[in-house]
């Protein structure tokens, strides 16, 4: 940047770093996506064809930010999870939102004609980030339950309520006052009763949300799997030959101290992942038990 005498305008920027050593979660939303999927004709209760966009769009982020440890989905939203050691960005908070979201923004207006080829987009959807920070693993856990808690409480309303208006005929009011004050006992019964919908049978994506995760690939080719093995057999008639001295064998094989050391100083390879999308649930222990680097990176 040049050195001008209007440099001094620099000195009204402030800086933002995010506290170090702390959880950090960017939460991305739609802007008036009610709006959004009224004008170009979204299925309701649910439109697969949106949820996959949407996790479309979730998965060119984490494929893009490798210290994205977990992703999570619902409706319009999905939550990241930055690995606690992070520092992407020297960890300023409006450069994760801002470069995120847009990334977001940008790989779902691309992706727009994969997941929805008859539908010509009318205008260019946005949405709003944040970034929030947590101190420890029981709060980023409970935060994700919330999510998902969120997603089963607005998904049995949302078919309830669309039941009552595509099935039975109500206008959106008359099914507002139908289902205010009723419990989620009420809800089932009302699919079950009147429409013969088994709520419990509907699928995993509606009433649990899309979780994202990194799954190692696995190399069937051993060779592939350690690049610095030597290729082919080894003979052993090759140790016996009068040329390879006793010594010298002990002069190559490293003993059992200089292994670990050996080991200890070698550089890990990062191991190649994918960016799977999966349909679970995250409030029960299982989930994070399964997986621990989620809340120890």
């Amino acid at each position: 940047m040049a050195n001008t005498r209007f440099q001094y305008v620099r000195s009204f920027e402030l800086p933002d770093p995010l506290l170090p050593n702390t959880h950090l979660v960017l939460r991305i939303d739609g802007h008036a996506f009610h709006k959004f999927s009224d004008a170009h004709g979204f299925q309701k209760p649910n439109d697969e064809r949106a949820l996959k966009l949407m996790d479309h769009a979730a998965q060119t982020v984490m494929e893009e930010y490798p210290d994205i440890v977990l992703g999570f989905g619902e409706s319009d939203e999905f939550s990241f999870l930055f690995k606690k050691s992070t520092k992407l960005y020297n960890r300023r908070q409006s450069k994760i939102v801002s470069m995120l979201t847009s990334l977001f923004t940008s790989a779902y207006v691309f992706n727009w004609k994969t997941h929805f080829p008859d539908t010509e987009l009318k205008y260019p959807p946005s949405f709003d980030g944040r970034v929030v920070i947590y101190p420890g693993r029981q709060e980023i856990r409970d935060y994700f339950s919330w999510r998902q808690a969120d997603t089963h409480i607005n998904n049995l309303y949302n078919t309830t309520f669309w039941a009552l208006v595509q099935g039975g005929g109500m206008t959106a009011r008359e099914a507002e006052t139908r289902l205010k004050g009723t419990l989620s006992k009420d809800k089932h019964e009302i699919l079950f009763s009147n429409y013969g919908i088994n709520y419990n049978g509907l699928p995993e994506r509606f009433k649990k949300g899309s979780v994202l995760v990194r799954e190692v690939i696995q190399s069937e080719s051993p060779e592939v799997a350690n690049p610095d093995r030597p290729k082919g057999n080894v003979n052993i008639a090759d140790i016996s030959d009068p040329a390879i001295s006793s010594q010298n064998v002990q002069d190559v094989i490293p003993t059992k101290s200089e292994s670990k050391q050996i080991a200890k100083n070698k550089p890990k390879r990062a191991l190649p992942n994918i960016v799977r999308v999966i349909h679970v649930d995250i409030i029960k222990e299982e989930f994070w038990s399964a997986r621990p680097e989620l809340l120890d990176s």
